[in-house]
């Protein structure tokens, strides 16, 4: 694999304008393709086999109004004195909205808010009514199912709700399913803070600002590829609003990361001597074997969100590794033109004179026999503190924030706080209950049927404590199918409403139906959210144990040994257990969420546990190789455990602790951002970073390490002669890559470049 790098390397840095030619076509191809027919990006929270997911069916199969997605207008008077009831502005207000909401495509129903204005505070709840005080007045609208629908319907809607005149008196929102699905998350100045940051890091590493923008040039180049290709890959898979978001986020911290190992092994060979090409070449045959190697244990790991058996969290995860795919490729064909497009002018226009050193850091060194010298004192207390930031894991409390989350700046938070405000926090979520007749309708008469089995579930349902209120059953003995709203005490995201879902379908379902051949489900959004949750939940360990596993195997191909892949696993485990420690902070707790724009207390979304563990365990990776490749080189030439490790240390600890840095900018960015998901993804990404390299790679691998002493590369006989060899990142020979033996004299500053041809 070396020679076959080396070619690549070396052949885009000799021809460097024709590989960057080719990229230009493909990425002009890929962001005209997406923008002339890419599909648009939505979001199905489908799971199948859930009870959610059958009430759906149900309804979908009797083409209930119910099955598609819902939007609301909410009507108030700016007023604070004024009443909405027999309010002649109000009502044509509202008959005016309701008239332009019928005209727009895809709605199927829209309610009237008419006969509730007239009946007072006796007004209906859930069907489009007015609050018992008379402030608030709600327009619902039905539409069609998710796959008809586009971004355009959510376009058009949030127009309508605009165009009401500021002056007409009346304050009008607009919230629902629609926003959910459509509505994605605003970029912001997100990734040009991050971009920012990491180019200042990149400076201070380097010293050079061409050795530092080629980084940042590459993985610009590369995210644009990969993001306007997820519209493309829509075409294959349902790609959801916010994957764009979190692959921008991923593929910019992978990106910048490998393009650092590059030019920073690029740059090592130039000083030793060697021309632009061969250098290139060098860098992409040893440090690129790393890069692919961490890169494609991340593409394998986010594919493995499979196994939640959540079809968006597969998607998600496959539109993701396209985009680290992409930045794995880019690294070894783009990165080396740009190096060869630079040649030997790579450490010009410098800020400072100091010359590139190649030894090993004299302060690493010093820091690696400290620890040494101290080793059961770090191993303990960092041990100690980790495990206390894992503690909160304990309460770690699954489910979706809802849309009092938001900012209020989103139209959807200001309507969800007026409907929570003027009927209750219950009415943001309703629960859709859907029973299946299918066994009891042919020839069965209506009335015996609403006797015997749908009246007394309504009953059951109303009488129970977690339920506000439930709206009229609606019985269609033609599809075999009966439904009804059911208005819950408690808001979407509270825990005390998925216990009554639960309660529902565990207690109050059978003892109401009885015997009869009759079932009931629950649906809705609410109901469908906590199924993920519940999904995610049971399928957690499994994944996780799947990936420790992998990461051992993986670990012991390249290392062979035992003791060094069982300790990566467990520290990884630690890294990205203090991760999910912080998120139950922060979020669940309150800690500090002022400090990160966090409007109130949120459970974590349900999926990014399992997505954090995917990316994070092939991050980590990419330290764990680079760092132990340079201990094991330097133990396999010395048999010297203690100086290995201290070695290893020296000649990696700058650059690891360098793009460490590179992530947390790129990631802790995106916590500035207004959608609470998104500010999860970044704190989470950016605290495992932090910990990973930081504490967990300088402090406690060497020592552990320096504790375990020439344990950790014991292997059995049995198992050394069946393993397969894997040199990840050691240097190849010369004659080996297929490269000139001969130096070529280091280019001084006062030289012309080499033309490197194209």
């Amino acid at each position: 694999m070396s020679a076959l790098l080396y070619r690549i390397g070396s052949g885009a840095a000799r021809h460097p304008w024709k590989v960057v030619g080719a990229w230009l076509i493909v990425a002009v191809a890929v962001v005209a393709g997406s923008a002339s027919f890419g599909r648009t990006l939505s979001d199905s929270f489908e799971v199948p086999g859930v009870d959610s997911q059958v009430a759906t069916d149900l309804l979908t199969a009797a083409g209930s109004a119910d099955a598609g997605l819902t939007a609301r207008v909410v009507v108030t008077p700016v007023d604070d004195a004024t009443s909405l009831f027999d309010s002649v502005p109000a009502r044509s207000l509202l008959a005016d909205i309701r008239s332009e909401l019928l005209e727009l495509p895809h709605v199927l129903a829209v309610s009237d808010p008419a006969t509730a204005l007239g009946a007072g505070a006796d007004a209906a709840i859930g069907s489009g009514g007015v609050s018992a005080d008379g402030r608030v007045a709600t327009v619902d609208v039905s539409y069609a199912e998710l796959d008809e629908l586009d971004r355009a319907d959510l376009e058009r809607f949030v127009e309508l709700v605009d165009s009401v005149p500021a002056d007409s008196g009346f304050q009008v929102e607009g919230g629902g399913d629609l926003f959910f699905a459509f509505d994605e998350p605003e970029q912001g100045s997100s990734e040009l803070v991050g971009i920012v940051i990491a180019m200042v890091v990149l400076l201070l590493a380097f010293g050079s600002v061409i050795a530092m923008g080629l980084p940042i040039g590459m993985a610009l180049f590369g995210l644009a590829v990969g993001v306007s290709s997820m519209s493309l890959v829509a075409y294959v898979i349902e790609v959801p609003s916010w994957a764009p978001q979190i692959g921008s986020m991923i593929g910019l911290g992978v990106g910048i990361d490998y393009a650092l190992f590059l030019v920073t092994r690029h740059r090592e060979f130039l000083h030793r001597g060697l021309d632009v090409a061969d250098a290139a070449g060098r860098a992409v045959a040893t440090a690129g074997q790393a890069v692919i190697f961490a890169g494609g244990t991340v593409v394998i790991a986010i594919l493995g969100l499979a196994v939640a058996g959540v079809p968006f969290m597969t998607a998600a995860g496959v539109a993701i590794s396209v985009i680290v795919l992409i930045m794995v490729v880019a690294s070894v064909t783009l990165l080396p033109a740009f190096l060869g497009i630079s040649g030997p002018w790579i450490d010009r226009f410098g800020i400072h004179r100091r010359g590139h050193s190649t030894g090993d850091g004299e302060g690493w060194q010093r820091w690696g026999r400290h620890v040494a010298s101290h080793a059961w004192t770090y191993a303990i207390g960092v041990t100690a503190l980790l495990i206390a930031l894992t503690a909160p894991v304990l309460a770690l409390d699954l489910g979706f924030p809802d849309d009092g989350a938001l900012p209020e700046s989103k139209m959807q938070r200001r309507a969800y706080d007026l409907v929570a405000e003027g009927f209750g926090p219950g009415v943001n979520g309703p629960l859709v209950v859907a029973v299946d007749l299918s066994a009891v309708a042919p020839g069965a008469d209506p009335a015996d049927v609403d006797a015997d089995i749908v009246a007394p579930l309504v009953a059951a349902v109303t009488a129970d404590p977690g339920i506000a209120s439930v709206g009229p059953a609606r019985i269609d003995l033609d599809n075999g199918v009966a439904t009804f709203v059911a208005l819950p005490t408690t808001a979407p995201q509270d825990d005390a409403t998925f216990a009554t879902v639960q309660r529902l379908r565990s207690d109050v379902f059978p003892a109401a139906i009885g015997d009869e051949s009759a079932t009931a489900h629950v649906g809705g959004s609410t109901a469908n959210f906590g199924a993920v949750a519940g999904r995610v939940t049971d399928r957690l360990p499994a994944f996780i144990g799947a990936v420790i596993v992998l990461s051992f195997l993986l670990l012991m191909f390249v290392f062979r040994s035992v003791l060094v892949p069982l300790k990566a696993a467990l520290l990884n485990l630690l890294s990205i257990g203090a991760a999910y420690g912080v998120l139950v902070m922060v979020f669940q707790w309150g800690w500090g969420k002022d400090l990160i724009g966090l409007e109130s207390t949120v459970p974590i979304v349900s999926f990014i546990p399992m997505f954090l563990f995917a990316i994070l365990f092939g991050l980590s990776m990419d330290y764990e190789v680079f760092l132990l490749s340079r201990v094991r080189e330097h133990y396999v030439a010395t048999g010297d455990n203690d100086e290995a490790v201290i070695h290893g240390l020296a000649t990696t600890a700058r650059v690891i602790t360098s793009a460490a840095l590179i992530m947390i900018s790129v990631f802790g960015g995106f916590v500035l951002g207004n959608d609470p998901t998104t500010k999860m993804f970044g704190l989470g990404l950016a605290t495992a970073i932090l910990v990973d390299a930081t504490i967990v790679r300088i402090v406690l691998v060497p020592a552990t390490m320096k504790l375990m002493g020439d344990a950790n590369w014991w292997l059995p006989a049995w198992l050394d002669r069946i393993l397969p060899n894997v040199d990840i990142d050691g240097e190849a020979g010369p004659a080996a890559l297929g490269a000139s033996t001969d130096p070529v004299p280091a280019p001084s500053e006062d030289r012309e470049p080499a033309t490197v041809g194209s």
